[in-house]
């Protein structure tokens, strides 16, 4: 059937026409929103909203724009809805802690940004349609974690306009219609986002990392995963660049440079005791990433701790993300424990 009967066959109510309409886009609008919002659950319930007001407004779509478009369009609109409505999770609202020792002195307190990584597994299937003369970012970039956790500082119509037109590539006109604005409005706010954005984005080019899955980048995470496993900081400060940094999101301390980093660690370690970290390797937001547990004190087993993720430049890491929350650990297929 064409596209023309699809899309009339999904107006007069035919479910299984609409869905043939939009999962073509389903993994790319949930990207899309997990860019602005920053959080995988936020992203997948504004999608579902976003599917379900496309569902209700279909016989308004005048088709003066592609169904794609028609599509961010709702989904964007959606996502800054959620923006100006507050935060949508209660834990945002809190302070955000720290670590559970007494950690020394940071290189400096970030602004507290709610991040989550993005499982590898939900970008399977998404098409790089960054082309077009407009368009500054591949996907592969534009997923990272630098850029994602940059964009939380821009305000949301910034952020928004940053994304459909450097990232998506979609021309300014459209831009403008899909956020109600001006061509010239639109202009302005990507000159101030991109100025703002490349303040945040770190020095290192993502283009010297390994090929994910190379052999060099998996000789790289086992020296790192041995080391870290191991309790050798040493080692693990040895992998890093001159530049690296520690950070764990939301909490505001950061820490740059190996010697720096390894006070950091060390102070974890005394913390910890005799109890040893075990690594179960997975991919997030592109980059290789680990479920992370620790040794139970009374127990024969490893508890869900959190999970890490390492951006790489060349043979060495430039930096360690840390998140502490383990209820994420499920959306990469991970257990909650794992047996000694």
């Amino acid at each position: 059937m064409t596209a023309e009967g699809t899309l009339a066959r999904a107006r007069a109510g035919d479910q299984a026409a609409f869905e043939a309409l939009t999962d073509p886009y389903r993994r790319e609008l949930q990207l899309h929103c997990y860019r602005i919002l920053s959080s995988v659950q936020d992203a997948e319930d504004v999608l579902q909203e976003t599917l379900l007001a496309a569902w209700r407004g279909l016989a308004g779509f005048e088709e003066r724009a592609s169904l794609r478009a028609w599509l961010y369009r709702i989904a964007t609109n959606r996502c800054l809805n959620a923006l100006r409505d507050g935060q949508r999770r209660p834990g945002r609202l809190m302070a955000p802690p720290d670590p559970p020792f007494e950690p020394p002195e940071p290189t400096r307190r970030g602004e507290p940004v709610w991040l989550q990584p993005y499982p590898d597994a939900l970008l399977e299937g998404v098409p790089d349609l960054a082309a077009g003369p407009d368009a500054r970012y591949e996907t592969k970039e534009a997923v990272g974690l630098a850029f994602v956790a940059g964009l939380q500082h821009l305000p949301p119509q910034q952020r928004a306009v940053l994304v459909l037109r450097d990232v998506l590539g979609f021309p300014a006109i459209e831009v403008a219609r899909m956020l109600d604005s001006t061509e010239a409005s639109v202009n302005s706010a990507l000159k101030r986002a991109r100025t703002a954005l490349e303040t945040r984005l770190p020095a290192g080019d993502r283009e010297r990392a390994p090929m994910p899955r190379s052999r060099r980048e998996l000789d790289l995470v086992a020296r790192f995963t041995d080391a870290f496993e191991n309790d050798d900081v040493d080692r693990v400060v040895a992998l890093l660049t001159d530049d690296a940094w520690y950070t764990m999101p939301p909490v505001t301390l950061e820490y740059q440079g190996p010697a720096t980093i390894a006070r950091f660690l060390r102070e974890s370690e005394r913390w910890r005791a005799t109890r040893s970290y075990r690594l179960v390797p997975t991919r997030a937001n592109g980059q290789p990433a680990f479920g992370c547990y620790l040794r139970d004190a009374h127990a024969p087993l490893y508890r869900a701790h959190g999970l890490l993720v390492l951006t790489l430049e060349g043979d060495r890491i430039s930096a360690i993300t840390r998140f502490t929350d383990s209820s994420i650990l499920a959306r990469f297929g991970l257990p909650r424990a794992l047996p000694t």
